[in-house]
């Protein structure tokens, strides 16, 4: 028995409707909190929290206080997986919505290291941490929330929501940011006082998401898993003795598109740009940067509807085809100083992130059989943003230290999105496949387009 019936009804269709907006609510402002502290990193943590290592050293050890909450998202993964295959989705996504904002307020009101000395910076990476437990338990969630509810001819569409929540969360916070660096707290206010600002609001927007989260609905197949007791085994151990191979090779189809999304979200481009050699004012790259995040949205929407009508694996193909293309011309445009060729290349560039994301809900929770689906999603989400995004700021700082171009920083990203492209090219578009408990034994095999057809 499928999880839903061809000929929808008009109170599941509503009910649908009202989970994708969940799942795109509490993802928008998850990651509104993330990029928050990504673009802080590149504008004012080396000065205020580690000035003593100097100007470079401070700025890349403010880049890797991005990298250090990525190795902690696979535990937040893996505790999400567990628990959401046997407690609950929805559970689940209020537990990170909250942790998630939570932290994000604190950074707000931390004192700087001219104030507490070393004390501040450790406070800012365990805050950070807990933004990475939460992270790597929220897209999981919000994946099998909008496409376990969904039709099976919608799945790609409905997948897409979560994903939305991405650039809608980048295009928020650096909108924000924008305004406080431009308007309210320009030059030194801004230091000083305006950049927690932004990390303040969390609370409004922890409300919202918490009231929209809580008003849903569990997902038609974990209250089949309810019903079966198929949430008393122990889902990790199954995934990880079984599917393993498959977690693997699903993280690194996420990675190419991870390491280049963190090119603007994670805040290289940001510093990058406002430095003496390129000469932006903040101001004008965070609004770059915000179009940038407008056209990764409506690619990302536009993905959802291919991934549906040509398939998953193709419309990733096409994705990551962009990104290579794209990843020198980047910073090609970039470097000639006009303001309007660092629109066009953040426009182009972000139109492969959207082909390469959108489709990821729906080809991940196709993946793996039902009773070890939260946390075959989490944990894959999870490694490949560790491989992908987590050091990817840190590493292109590195290289352009090192070589003095940003030449070194394109072919790491074309060698990442290489990678992606290869690794998606290997598992099978199960496009439409029962998602259902009952249909566990198809499920797991079948996952393989070359070789073996066992998962």
């Amino acid at each position: 028995m499928t999880a839903t019936t061809q000929t929808t009804p008009p109170a599941q269709k509503k009910n649908q409707r009202k989970v994708a907006f969940a799942a795109l609510i509490g993802t928008t402002i998850e990651w509104y909190d993330y990029f928050t502290y990504s673009t802080a990193a590149a504008l004012v943590f080396a000065h205020l929290y580690f000035a003593p290592a100097g100007e470079g050293v401070g700025q890349l050890l403010a880049f890797a206080t991005i990298g250090i909450s990525f190795l902690f998202r696979p535990v937040g993964a893996f505790l999400a997986g567990h628990y959401g295959d046997k407690l609950g989705r929805r559970f689940i996504l209020v537990v990170t919505l909250i942790t998630m904002g939570v932290a994000t307020a604190l950074i707000g009101v931390i004192p700087t290291y001219e104030t507490i000395g070393v004390t501040a910076p450790i406070l800012l990476i365990l805050l950070r941490i807990l933004q990475g437990l939460s992270a790597g338990g929220e897209w999981g969630g919000a994946a099998l929330l909008a496409v376990e509810h969904a039709d099976d001819s919608n799945r790609g569409r409905a997948g897409s929501y979560p994903q939305l929540g991405v650039p809608l969360g980048m295009l928020l916070s650096s909108g924000v940011i924008a305004l406080m660096t431009g308007v309210i707290s320009p030059g030194e206010a801004f230091m000083e006082w305006g950049w927690r600002i932004p990390f303040l609001l969390s609370v409004v927007l922890i409300g919202v998401g918490y009231w929209v989260r809580r008003s849903v609905e569990d997902t038609p197949v974990f209250q089949e898993m309810n019903a079966e007791a198929a949430k008393r085994k122990a889902p990790i151990l199954v995934l990880l003795k079984k599917h393993l191979p498959l977690v693997l090779v699903a993280a690194l189809i996420f990675a190419g598109n991870n390491a280049s999304g963190y090119m603007t979200t994670g805040g290289f481009v940001t510093k990058y740009a406002t430095t003496d050699a390129v000469g932006f004012s903040q101001t004008d790259v965070l609004l770059a940067i915000t179009f940038g995040s407008f056209v990764w949205l409506v690619s990302t929407a536009v993905s959802g509807v291919l991934a549906d009508r040509i398939g998953r694996v193709r419309t990733y193909v096409i994705g990551f085809v962009i990104l290579i293309a794209t990843a020198f011309p980047l910073f090609w445009l970039i470097d000639t100083g006009s303001l309007g060729l660092m629109y066009l290349s953040l426009g182009i560039f972000s139109i492969g992130l959207g082909l390469s994301y959108g489709p990821q809900a729906a080809l991940y929770v196709e993946l793996f059989p039902a009773s070890i689906r939260f946390s075959g999603v989490a944990i894959s989400y999870a490694l490949g943003a560790v491989i992908g995004g987590a050091f990817a700021p840190t590493i292109a700082q590195a290289l352009l230290q090192a070589t003095g171009t940003t030449a070194s920083v394109s072919v790491y990203l074309v060698g990442m999105s290489v990678i992606s492209l290869i690794a998606v090219s290997l598992v099978r578009d199960r496009k439409g496949i029962d998602l259902s408990v009952g249909n566990e034994a198809e499920q797991s095999v079948g996952v393989w387009r070359f070789g073996t057809k066992r998962a």
